[in-house]
């Protein structure tokens, strides 16, 4: 792996270096990747629109100035690509029907609950109580309005501060904050049902431990 930073190996990308490129991609393909899949659902989905964001990086190359920090640039570009997805989805209308019924498309949901089923008998239970939270709390991240779950996904998952946030997302400082807080309030009602039973849904509505965060 390269020892460059991000904006050396962009500029040098820029300059027809590909293999400065192919160290970019491999430095940040999972992240892309992992956002994509948190946000679509669907691991064949997200592995597509990770290759879709660094062709639209490469064909950036010769626009690229590094005016900012080169992953909150990048995280713009796969933001972008996200919702592109989802407008695509709405326009042909199939991911509706796939997000009410769990169908094919709800892969890792679908996954994660035959998991829990087989293993529920030797479980212990505050495991299962905990599987079981996590599957509920990312149900209702994914119910989110698109922007409210991106503010979520980038804050909690990829450990994104406010200042990032707001310029991934084209926002002011105060619009992200706000953001953040309907969201984990919305995710708060969706959940509380269950979090009535007595578990805590606190610790996985916080974000990631990075500074500057909410």
């Amino acid at each position: 792996m390269s020892e460059r930073s991000d904006v050396e190996l962009m500029l040098a990308t820029a300059g027809g270096d590909e293999e400065a490129f192919g160290d970019l991609v491999v430095r940040h393909r999972n992240a892309i990747v992992n956002l994509a899949h948190r946000y679509l659902r669907n691991r064949a989905d997200a592995d597509d629109l990770a290759q879709q964001v660094f062709l639209k990086v490469y064909r950036a190359r010769k626009r690229y100035r590094p005016d900012a920090k080169f992953t909150t640039w990048l995280y713009r570009v796969a933001v972008n690509a996200c919702l592109n997805e989802v407008r695509n989805r709405k326009r042909r209308v199939t991911w509706v029907a796939a997000s009410l019924d769990g169908g094919a498309d709800a892969d890792a949901g679908a996954s994660a609950g035959s998991r829990l089923a087989d293993t529920a008998g030797e479980a212990p239970p505050d495991f299962v109580e905990k599987e079981e939270l996590k599957e509920r709390v990312r149900d209702a991240v994914a119910q989110l309005p698109e922007r409210q779950r991106l503010a979520i996904l980038l804050n909690k998952f990829h450990g994104l501060s406010y200042e990032e946030l707001a310029e991934t997302l084209d926002m002011t400082i105060p619009g992200v904050k706000s953001l953040l807080v309907r969201a984990r309030e919305n995710v708060r009602t969706t959940i509380e049902p269950y979090l009535r039973t007595g578990a805590s849904g606190a610790d996985v509505l916080q974000p990631g431990k990075r500074r500057g965060t909410a």
